[in-house]
């Protein structure tokens, strides 16, 4: 096959490639990646980024970890690919061990699909069919936190905040859920119990109909990347058992590590009825998303009419998935994990803390190996991004948010160069729509 010069690929991309949320009449530059390693992306011109975003949250471990290349390549010469029904395979029995292994106490049983937004699907169908075997029909209402975000299919689209999900073109034609008001005491504010009535009053009127109550623990991620107390996760959980409604988790983007715990639920010590896994499932290297439930959720679904769960993608328990997320987890649990998101921690407390006296900053936050820094206006996403790269580093803003999600293997020097070359842009307060 005949290699495309860097002009073709991009005629061919500007011609026909549609990027995530992206316009195909008046496009952002795209910038031609040759290459990964560590820490780096390379560009077509040779110019070397250190990346902000772990590749969106999810390539914990830098990119071309030669343990993770193993496992796919091992893999590959045994299987790439069988389907999942009727048949099983040692990958995905593996990772489902694991899984049930590592993850809060309770959940037993693992259900595997191939993106995020699939996990959150499956787990309002898991609730709404739980209580549809437990004889209450009614309860099919999924209760949701403004500021939320948990993917862009259908039913995900319908628990999003209708206005910072970025959904909202679709309000009219989503299932309509309930929302309640977003957590307003911080991380290590201290506790104020009138944070969690909005989410009991709403519990209270509508528990005949709720299904489930879905909220991403301790940080809503991309709704506005926001950090709440462990005691809200806390008293949710209360409630949920007060008010016989289930608890979803999303865990997608704070799972493996990122927030200081394997998984954010630990914060507060309480366990889901119903957790949602992805992105750095498998380091960034595949698409594999996994749902976990208990016990009692499974039961009584398989117990009752039609006796089994209503879901099943093509593409479910993929060999190649399942062990390069075995090979990650387990790159993971060997690893000084903890330290590295210690460290990682303070290196962008430090780095970013120079954004605090500037005028159009709104806000700087940082918990474990999340940074992030509110503007007082949404930025220049253009402009704001070609000078990132010329700066040598890959920076993913949106809205009034410009954030950090290093992979977990960043050194100290390149850490302390990202932050430098992100405070150095945003001093310039051109870079915002306002200005």
């Amino acid at each position: 096959m005949t290699p495309l010069s860097t002009e073709q690929l991009l005629e061919i991309d500007r011609q026909h490639v549609w990027h995530p949320y992206a316009s195909m009449t008046k496009a952002l530059p795209q910038y031609v990646v040759t290459s990964t390693d560590g820490v780096r992306i390379t560009l077509s011109d040779g110019r070397e980024l250190i990346d902000g975003m772990a590749s969106w949250w999810s390539a914990i471990h830098g990119y071309n970890h030669p343990v993770l290349t193993q496992a796919l390549q091992s893999q590959c010469e045994k299987m790439s690919h069988v389907m999942f029904g009727g048949l099983t395979h040692e990958p995905a029995a593996r990772l489902a061990k694991q899984l049930v292994d590592i993850t809060p106490e309770g959940l037993q049983k693992v259900f595997l699909s191939d993106s995020g937004s699939v996990a959150v699907e499956v787990a309002i169908k898991m609730a709404i069919q739980y209580w549809h075997a437990s004889g209450l029909p009614k309860k099919q209402r999924i209760l949701s936190l403004r500021c939320g975000y948990h993917g862009d299919t259908f039913a995900a689209m319908s628990v999003c905040d209708p206005v910072t999900g970025m959904h909202e073109l679709f309000n009219a034609v989503l299932p309509q859920q309930l929302f309640a008001d977003a957590p307003q005491c911080g991380f290590n504010d201290d506790w104020d119990e009138t944070d969690i009535e909005s989410l009991a009053t709403q519990l209270t009127q509508h528990q005949d109909h709720i299904a489930a109550v879905i909220l991403e623990p301790i940080v809503q991620g991309a709704g506005g990347m926001r950090f709440y107390s462990p005691k809200y996760l806390k008293r949710v959980r209360q409630l949920c058992d007060q008010h016989q409604v289930l608890l979803i988790c999303d865990e997608i983007a704070t799972g493996f590590g990122r927030t200081g715990k394997l998984f954010a639920c630990e914060h507060a010590g309480i366990s889901p009825d119903i957790l949602c896994l992805g992105k750095a499932l498998t380091g960034g290297t595949m698409s594999l998303a996994a749902t976990l439930t208990t016990e009692q959720v499974s039961r009584t679904i398989c117990n009752a009419n039609p006796g089994v769960f209503m879901h099943g993608p093509t593409f479910m328990g993929n060999p190649l998935a399942c062990s390069v997320a075995s090979a990650s987890i387990e790159l993971l649990l060997n690893s000084p994990w903890q330290q590295r998101i210690s460290q990682l921690e303070k290196g962008l407390q430090t780095g970013l803390a120079p954004a605090r006296q500037l005028e159009h900053v709104a806000e700087v936050r940082i918990l474990g190996g999340i940074g992030v820094i509110e503007m007082t206006s949404p930025v220049r996403m253009q402009e704001i991004t070609e000078a990132f790269v010329e700066r040598g580093i890959w920076v993913r803003p949106f809205g009034k948010l410009v954030y950090l999600m290093p992979p977990y293997v960043i050194s100290p020097h390149d850490l302390k160069q990202l932050t430098s070359a992100l405070v150095d842009v945003i001093t310039n307060p051109a870079f915002l729509q306002n200005e």
